[in-house]
């Protein structure tokens, strides 16, 4: 890999500073604190926290505006049971932060646990512009389902190197 190359897109606003009376970090924790006591009701404070025209992409979903993001979790709330956010490592860097997080719901009479991170992008307002969520779709969701769970197991062994004794 170059030693130009990173991870994410190069960020355009990194060299101008942030306008925003209160410092990121402040900013992000307000945001993990807004995951962690997401509602329905609640979502309608989306617009406090993201820019009008903010991306929003997971491993099913790319989405632009808050208008869209809330529908995003409103299906959330739809499709799974008592579903919840545990934000657990915040990094800030300029104006961009990571959140890692468990996903915590229901799903039948099953209990799931979802990691993963979020990278956020702001602008100088502080209102994030940018919300890429990672985690690994097949290892933790698929995997955790009945028929494609041992299909996704039955893949493991076969792909997976043997470790030495």
């Amino acid at each position: 890999m170059p030693a130009e190359a990173t991870l994410f897109p190069p960020d355009p606003s990194r060299d101008r500073p942030v306008v925003a009376a209160r410092s990121l970090a402040a900013v992000v924790d307000d945001i993990a604190r807004f995951y962690e006591t997401l509602t329905p009701l609640s979502l309608t404070r989306l617009d406090v926290f993201y820019a009008r025209d903010a991306r929003f992409k997971d491993p099913f979903n790319e989405v632009i505006g808050v208008a869209a993001i809330i529908r995003i979790f409103e299906h959330m709330f739809a499709s799974v049971d008592a579903p919840r956010f545990i934000v657990h490592t915040r990094l800030v860097d300029g104006e961009q932060a990571m959140l890692g997080w468990d996903f915590l719901f229901g799903m039948g009479r099953r209990d799931i646990v979802i990691r993963g991170v979020s990278h956020l992008r702001f602008d100088g307002d502080g209102r994030v512009v940018l919300h890429r969520d990672y985690w690994d779709a097949a290892e933790e969701l698929y995997a955790k389902l009945p028929v494609l769970g041992a299909l996704m197991r039955t893949l493991q062994r076969r792909l997976s190197v043997p470790q030495p004794v």
